[in-house]
Parts: structure tokens; sequence; C-alpha cells
């Protein structure tokens, strides 16, 4: 649909509720040029994400089941371990010295 600038005017809120209800571009004249009124996409919440080339894609689980070889010299149970005799130890400690 085309207008004049004086129309829209005259209803511009009719004409821009036409054009949110039916989604058909309005365009005006003005001075010998044409300007548009168009509804602006719907723009999903997902796509404005930025892109992140360096995110691991697929199934979480196999990410839950993934081990490396430094995992083996780790030793993390033994680590535990030790630190939770190292607890204990100040406790015993601590509670010598209340006494």
């Amino acid at each position: 649909m085309r207008v004049t600038a004086t129309k829209l005017r005259q209803n511009v809120y009719a004409i821009l509720d036409e054009v949110l209800e039916k989604g058909i571009p309005v365009e005006i004249e003005r001075k010998g040029r044409i300007l548009k009124i168009v509804p602006a996409k719907k723009v999903s919440i997902f796509d404005r994400i930025p892109p992140a080339p360096d995110l691991i894609m697929g199934d979480p689980k196999d990410l839950m089941n993934f081990k490396l070889d430094w995992e083996k010299e780790w030793r993390e149970p033994e680590n535990l371990a030790a630190v939770a005799r190292e607890f204990e130890a100040r406790k015993r400690r601590a509670k010598k010295k209340r006494k």
C-alpha cells in the first residue's frame, strides 16, 4: 500500500495497526522519495547468541565418560585420602589442646 505523508499523518495509528496485524509494508511518498514502514522480523532469543566456534557439540552423556591420560597420573583417590588423614590429625590435635 502506498500513501502520502498527509494521509499517513491523518491515519497514523490505523496505518501502523494495519502493518502490525497484516504484516504488509506501507510505502510513504514524501518529496518524490519513498519511505517504508515494515514490521520488524521477530528475532528468536537463540539468534541473538553470538557464535562460539570452540563450543563442544554432542551428547552430554558422552562427555561424562570422557577420560584423559593425565587422570591416570593424578591419583585423585590417594590424594583425597591423604587430605582426609591430615584433616583428622588436625582435629585430634585441636581436641587435645582444648583439654
